[in-house]
């Protein structure tokens, strides 16, 4: 099945997953500690397992990393021929779930070779889907679907959005100094690469923690919209890494 046609296939999977965190999101949910002391609700859960259900009915034979599993201690191994295997957050952004500022998104990514060839983000309260493969990027909303380019950087300046949750400012300061940035702009989960794939953004460096299945799914929109994220030295980030804790990376546009 070419990359454009499993896309569709996982965009069906993400929207399934998104209704079960609104059904929960409408209610008085409960919040627990994970062993890394971060937050975890039953939507994390019951999404995480309405995907992979889904994957499994997909393509059997594709290993699935998702954030709950592993956190559980389920790492499945992964083929290191081929690394071929689907990266998953299902709920990304649990603390702006908990807030309930809807900047919160389901993230579904295929690897090949260690690069994101296909990613959707769903973002199911905002009512925005973003989707990126070989056959390019697209959002679908309200408006309907179309496809998204990164744009070049304005003469004003570059827009720089940075995580609402996370994050060093003095770092974020020294790495843009020298740099004409026009302004400034937060937002939650992989939401941010989806901002520069758009081009409401042009710039997103992130100098903190994350993990692979945070941002594979924008990586790919990102790449698919003519954009990229590379590591502090220059290098195209990677996936399958030990751990699958990702270095401090920049994701730019055009």
């Amino acid at each position: 099945m070419k990359h454009a046609e499993l896309l569709e296939s996982v965009a069906i999977i993400a929207r399934a997953a998104g209704d079960v965190i609104l059904q929960i999101y409408a209610t008085d949910f409960k919040v627990r500690g994970k062993a890394d002391a971060s937050p975890v609700t039953e939507a994390d859960e019951r999404a995480e397992k309405a995907i992979l259900a889904g994957l499994l009915e997909l393509t059997p034979e594709v290993p699935v990393v998702a954030e709950e599993s592993v956190a559980a201690g389920r790492v499945p191994d992964l083929p290191a021929s081929s690394k071929r295997f689907w990266l998953v957050d299902p709920l990304d952004g649990t603390k702006e779930f908990i807030n309930r500022n809807g900047e919160f998104t389901v993230n579904i990514a295929l690897i090949e070779g260690a690069h994101p060839v296909l990613g959707v983000v769903l973002a199911p309260a905002l009512g925005r889907l973003f989707a990126g493969s070989d056959a390019g990027a697209y959002v679908e909303d309200s408006a309907g679907r179309r496809p998204i380019r990164c744009r070049p950087v304005p003469e004003a300046g570059l827009t720089v959005v940075a995580s609402r949750s996370h994050g060093d400012a003095s770092s974020l300061d020294a790495f843009l100094a020298g740099r004409k940035v026009a302004s400034m702009a937060n937002a939650g989960s992989s939401l941010k690469l989806c901002l520069v794939a758009e081009g409401s953004a042009d710039l997103y460096p992130r100098l903190g923690r994350t993990m692979e299945w945070d941002i594979a799914a924008g990586h790919a929109v990102l790449l698919a919209a003519g954009g990229s994220v590379r590591t502090l030295t220059g290098d195209p980030l990677r996936y399958g890494k030990p751990g699958f804790d990702n270095p401090h990376f920049v994701a730019a546009g055009l």
